[in-house]
């Protein structure tokens, strides 16, 4: 999902919108603080505030920063229950947060921690609130337990969230709810085109750099050419870090032969590439693909994570790669040759986002086209619920071009509050309908560019039943050619919904919280 609208606001909050880094450590993620509050994301304000600090400065900001955000909720009602009055400056609230994240979960000094966020409060200008915010840490400072628990005992969400969460997820709502307010794993992807898994977690161990492996078994029915189901299976190998470890520190990182990507994430390219794989294997018709390509789109592509994945399945010289599907006869269907990839999204800076990944992975169409594996890569900035593909040519119509299709839908990205958990503050509740409604016209303008017996991947990193499992029930309620594909009991990932599979990060060794359909067309 990356195709979002612009961030909401929330209307209580007034802070100045300038983002201004100078001044203390401490000053500058309330600074930070606030920009985030006035509706700039975590992504487009972490890499400015830790620029324009010392070396030695920068692990601490990115701690007191992102700790705040993740307790955000959880210590604005623990203010709440402090203050004899309501605090309405949204400056003083923030700064008074910032402290008692240092004496509750950074374990700073009490002197330093009271010191110096009473001396930010007057370098922002709100010297008249030195004496609150020397007062409630203090206070807080004599029994930080009692405080910590008090914090830690319910959710850390906006009340509609918590609530749209219990909802729908009433069985696993308390451990998904302290869940959201941790850390992330930090998991890596190999690329199958250049190295295994097992070698690259050997070099990791020479840089000293420990993780595990760690092995995802997805199972789902296809129909084969006689009517019936049959059952696949597929596997997907990924490398989970004991910590965290900048990229330039990982063995290879710039050559391309590593990503950072969530492990949940990872199943998406193999999952469509399975499905077409098997598509492909079955007997074909007299008139399907006489001409031995086949048309391939990613949508809502940005950042290009999952494209490059399925690129780079496609190019290893193994049984994943397209140009190694079993044919039934040489005679009448004929090996693959050419395999056209379209890749999409809305953003000129997304597209540009994509096109740097594929780079460094040595993915891009000048890559593909030296190591001569007859793959077209085109990428497209458009608008997914209008773009129709060949729009440019005379005869253009939306009639079906594409055997698989692979989209990562819009979404309000509940599922990825532990990387960036500024979306809890950032998303309400009128974005679930309105992302809802998104999602649908993007669906209903791609469904018909899909072939009959092609294959429809919907992703979504979102929690929230009414984008995910709903979607597809009122999607296929309208489109009577659209088949959900079963996913079987082999699948040891995520939890069985009417249609598709979703996964919750719950606890701190699993992906996020993805959502998965496969849908045919027949």
């Amino acid at each position: 999902m990356r195709q979002n609208s612009t961030a909401p606001r929330n209307n209580k909050l007034k802070p100045s919108s300038n983002l201004i880094m100078n001044g203390s450590v401490r000053v500058r993620v309330i600074r930070t603080l606030l920009a985030i509050q006035n509706g700039q994301s975590l992504s487009s304000v972490l890499d400015p505030l830790l620029n324009s600090l010392h070396d030695g400065d920068k692990g601490f900001a990115h701690a007191l920063l992102l700790t705040t955000l993740r307790q955000w909720h959880a210590l604005a009602r623990l203010l709440d229950s402090l203050a004899d009055n309501p605090i309405d400056e949204v400056e003083v609230r923030t700064t008074i947060q910032v402290g008692l994240v240092q004496l509750l979960y950074l374990e700073v000094a009490d002197h330093a921690a009271i010191h110096e966020t009473v001396e930010a409060a007057k370098e922002i200008e709100f010297a008249h609130s030195t004496g609150l915010v020397n007062a409630i840490l203090r206070k807080v400072a004599k029994n930080p337990s009692k405080f910590r628990k008090k914090c830690d005992k319910k959710h850390s969400l906006p009340n509609w969230l918590a609530y749209q969460l219990k909802q729908d997820w009433s069985e696993q709502y308390d451990e998904l709810t302290q869940g959201l307010r941790q850390p992330a794993p930090m998991f890596l992807r190999v690329n199958s085109a250049v190295t295994s898994v097992e070698e690259y977690q050997h070099a990791l161990d020479v840089a000293e750099i420990d993780a595990d492996l760690v092995e995802l078994t997805t199972g789902f029915k296809v129909a084969n050419s006689s009517g019936s189901a049959t059952s696949t299976t597929l596997s997907t190998k990924g490398l989970r870090l004991h910590q965290s470890t900048a990229v330039n520190a990982l063995p290879d990182f710039a050559l391309g032969t590593a990503s950072v990507q969530d492990m949940h994430a990872q199943l998406a390219a193999p999952i469509i590439n399975k499905a077409l794989m098997t598509k492909l294997s079955a007997k074909k018709s007299d008139t399907e693909n006489t001409n031995n390509e086949i048309h391939i789109l990613d949508a809502c592509a940005a950042p290009g994570g999952k494209l490059a994945h399925w690129l780079e399945l496609i190019s290893a010289n193994d049984e994943s790669s397209l140009f190694h599907v079993k044919q039934d006869s040489a005679e009448t269907s004929p090996a693959i040759t050419d395999i056209k990839v379209t890749a999409i999204d809305n953003e000129a800076p997304r597209i540009e986002r994509i096109r740097e990944n594929l780079q460094r992975l040595n993915l891009s169409q000048h890559d593909l086209q030296q190591a001569d594996n007859s793959i077209a890569l085109n990428i497209v900035c458009a608008d997914a619920t209008r773009w129709q593909h060949g729009k440019n040519k005379k005869a253009a119509t939306n009639e079906p071009i594409f055997d698989a299709i692979l989209l990562d839908s819009p979404c309000t990205a509940t599922g990825v509050i532990r990387r960036h958990p500024d979306i809890s503050i950032l998303r309400t509740e009128e974005d679930i309908e309105q992302t809802a409604l998104l999602q649908a016209d993007i669906l209903h303008n791609l469904w018909p560019q899909l072939k009959a017996g092609g294959y429809l991947l919907y992703v979504t990193c979102s929690i929230l039943k009414q984008e995910n499992v709903e979607q597809m029930q009122d999607f296929i309620t309208h489109h009577n050619d659209a088949v959900a594909i079963e996913f079987t009991e082999d699948c040891s990932w995520g939890i069985e919904q009417a249609i598709g599979r979703q996964c919750l990060p719950i606890d701190s060794v699993s992906g996020d919280g993805f959502y998965y359909a496969l849908l045919m067309k027949s």
